[in-house]
């Protein structure tokens, strides 16, 4: 199955680490990282955990839960989680998908045609409040997830959907904005009363909205 940006997100029952999970309900009206994993006990994936265990409260603060998924059985997830307290010096805390049926893998398009069948592609889905899928990544084994980045992602989206902006390159949280091409002068006065950096027509620089 193929997804695309701005679909809804499939909706599946699957059993986890925190019991089972009944996805469009366990979301409730709060924002999602989906995150998959090829198999438990993979080095790069056990330092990632570890990561997402401990910025929770940053996802948190954004109102977006952690779900992580492998096609590996519950029992071996337990097992799994004791070695990434050990290493990483935190543990699980959001669930683990055992999607040993695939369900997740199938719908979400995490199987490579060309690839081992049994594992899962490295990807990360951001999905928001309304179900939508909002961003896909797709990360190769050997290179461990940028938590950083993800933030960052998900600072923007949330700022643009409330805001006629666009966030420029290398953009972090609290910089200047982009005014959407689409926003008239006279609009724009109106919503961005202190002004802006007129670049060109279409590249219009103001600050951040909310940002004192």
């Amino acid at each position: 199955m193929t997804l695309q940006l701005g679909e809804t997100a499939p909706d599946f029952t699957v059993a986890s680490t925190e019991g089972n999970i009944q996805f469009h309900e366990w979301l409730g009206d709060d924002w999602a990282v989906l995150f998959s994993h090829p198999a438990d006990y993979t080095p790069v994936c056990t330092t990632e955990l570890g990561a997402f265990a401990k910025r929770k409260d940053e996802f948190a603060s954004r109102g977006v839960k952690l779900i992580g998924v492998s096609v590996d059985p519950l029992d071996s997830h337990k097992d799994w989680a004791k070695d990434i307290e050990k290493t990483q010096g935190k543990g699980l805390n959001f669930p683990l998908l055992a999607d040993k049926d695939q369900v997740v893998a199938d719908q979400y398009g995490m199987i490579h045609p060309k690839a081992d069948p049994k594992v899962t592609v490295r990807t990360v889905f951001i999905i928001d409040s309304a179900k939508k899928i909002r961003l896909m990544l797709t990360y190769p084994p050997s290179t461990g997830r940028n938590l950083d980045e993800i933030l960052r992602v998900i600072d923007s989206l949330q700022l643009t959907d409330n805001h006629k902006v666009a966030t420029p390159v290398d953009w972090k949280n609290g910089e200047d904005v982009i005014i959407v091409p689409s926003l008239s002068n006279e609009e724009a006065k109106e919503r961005f009363p202190k002004g802006w950096d007129e670049q060109t027509p279409y590249l219009r620089v103001t600050r951040q909205p909310g940002r004192k």
